[in-house]
């Protein structure tokens, strides 16, 4: 079980948003490539990149920043990025910068061809994002709802040969109120993907609960934000708590 930060980037600096809203943003750092370094050296087994600007634009629109960032630890550290990745060209030029994982949101949802197609040319490297609120599906930067449903995308997205999904409760999201265990584990048992949790994570003890009634349906990561940066949950331990609740320690 993985507990990935997020580094979400809005006009160049690290910010943490509540329930997605922008107009909500906390600055957090001004240099995020300050912020890869930090978690990196302590102890990050993987690294959560979003270009919020880009996530609305349609477009990356901090991809300077994001190349620096896994410039700087990308060696060390498995990196996935997401936010405003609309084509198969942005994917190319991420993955020769080192990134290791695209996460693909927006585009999936309108245009299910563009995630076959990432699928196929990039065998291994694509995450699908499925952010949703009350079972239905949002896009653009969690700013329009739709009318899809979270788990007929996700069986949809399975066929393509997704290498993983994240689910994203916005309600959740930014709030520190706990992970929504039900609706996640409703999807990680529709589907055999390999699913990452996000939205909520706050405690060592919501870590201990995704690990005893997610893990054993094939969740394999949760994304951990404001906990983080706010210092209810600290990297090490939470990283260890989720280690010895599987046996690993």
């Amino acid at each position: 079980m993985l507990i990935i930060p997020a580094i979400d980037v809005k006009d160049g600096r690290c910010v943490r948003l509540q329930q997605g809203k922008m107009e909500t943003a906390t600055v957090f750092s001004d240099n995020p490539v300050q912020m890869a370094k930090h978690w990196a050296a302590h102890g990050a087994r993987r690294l959560h990149i979003v270009d919020l600007n880009g996530a609305i634009a349609g477009r990356p629109k901090n991809e300077k920043v994001i190349r620096e960032m896994v410039a700087a630890v990308g060696e060390q550290v498995p990196i996935q990025v997401g936010g405003g990745i609309r084509d198969l060209d942005t994917i190319e030029s991420y993955l020769d910068a080192g990134v290791t994982y695209i996460v693909i949101g927006t585009a999936a949802v309108k245009n299910p061809g563009f995630l076959s197609d990432a699928c196929y040319a990039f065998p291994g490297h694509i995450i699908a994002g499925l952010d949703a609120k009350e079972g239905k599906v949002a896009v653009e930067g969690w700013s329009k709802l739709t009318g899809h449903d979270v788990l007929d995308l996700a069986k949809k997205y399975e066929d393509y040969g997704i290498e993983a999904l994240i689910y994203t409760d916005i309600g959740r999201d930014g709030m520190m109120s706990g992970i929504n265990i039900d609706a996640t584990l409703r999807l990680a048992q529709a589907t055999k993907t390999p699913l990452i949790a996000s939205g909520g994570l706050n405690s060592v003890a919501d870590v201990q609960t995704v690990c005893t009634k997610l893990a054993p349906e094939g969740v394999i990561g949760a994304i951990a934000g404001r906990a983080l940066y706010e210092g209810t949950l600290e990297l090490k331990t939470a990283q260890a708590a989720a280690d010895k609740a599987l046996g690993k320690a």
